[in-house]
């Protein structure tokens, strides 16, 4: 297939190495001319382009067979939100109506999903949104879905991101930004990178058209055992908070996702992933 891969950044470059190691031509679209360059030397044709410029269709390939809509927000904030992914989208959108496609898989959020009481929260669960941002993202999965049956989408939420390069999450339990201490009992919901690109390439191959699928691992954890565990792999203290820090408490599931895809994940839970980031 030649595959499209639109916001072409860490999660996009793991995609785009999977598809070219199987054999499939990626074109890879960044907004900065620089950061699109970069590409080449990966094997990825590269394609400077602003996909919130409606001008932009013209100058994206006309022979493509799919498309993997990953792009990121320069920011956050309402606006950042609109741009890259309900007026990026509608452009990726017009490409795909130009010629039939095999499949255009938009990598969403878990973000929709605002839920304060630990509820447990499936592929069929409606979104909560609780925010601008997130109010953004649930018209940019209504966007992508509706474009169905005309357009082959599926949806692919992910939760929070990480591996190689991404390791944030020792760094927010080293900084005490996670700590111990009211409201440590809220869920976590995690993706390595590795399995993010897996359920990534399985929706593009093997996906419902319509199909709404959750990228997550298999064992959210509450906020204490991650910060316990993590203190305890680098050597430090947990560190202790005396307010319970806002934002969403809900488990992400993805049993259904995973079996319905044929997806055995890498890294089930948290520790397995993280273990690897480690300092050595």
């Amino acid at each position: 297939m030649h595959v499209l891969i639109a916001g072409c950044g860490w999660l996009g470059q793991a995609v785009a190495a999977a598809l070219l190691a199987r054999g499939d031509r990626v074109t890879g679209v960044r907004r900065d001319p620089a950061r699109a360059a970069a590409l080449a030397p990966l094997g990825v044709a590269p394609l400077a382009a602003d996909l919130t410029d409606p001008a932009a269709l013209e100058r994206l390939p006309g022979d493509v067979d799919a498309v993997v809509a990953c792009q990121s927000a320069r920011a956050d904030g309402e606006g950042p939100y609109r741009d890259a992914y309900v007026r990026s989208n509608e452009t990726l959108l017009a490409l795909a109506r130009r010629r039939p496609l095999r499949a255009f898989v938009y990598t969403g959020s878990t973000g929709v999903f605002g839920q304060r009481d630990g509820e447990d929260v499936d592929e069929t669960t409606p979104p909560d949104p609780r925010s601008p941002g997130a109010e953004v993202l649930v018209q940019a999965e209504r966007l992508v879905l509706g474009a169905a049956p005309g357009v082959p989408a599926r949806l692919v939420r992910l939760s929070g991101l990480y591996g190689p390069g991404r390791a944030g999450i020792l760094e927010r339990v080293r900084g005490g930004a996670l700590a111990l201490g009211p409201g440590d009992g809220a869920w976590m919901n995690f993706c390595h990178r590795d399995d993010a690109v897996a359920f990534v390439l399985a929706a593009l191959d093997r996906g419902r058209d319509g199909g709404v699928y959750h990228g997550s691992d298999a064992r959210p954890a509450r906020r204490r055992e991650v910060v316990t565990w993590v203190a305890a792999a680098l050597g430090i203290p947990p560190a202790r908070r005396e307010e319970a820090p806002a934002g969403p408490d809900r488990r992400i599931l993805s049993e259904r996702s995973r079996r319905e895809l044929g997806l055995t994940l890498s890294y089930p839970s948290f520790a397995e992933g993280v273990k690897m980031l480690l300092p050595r």
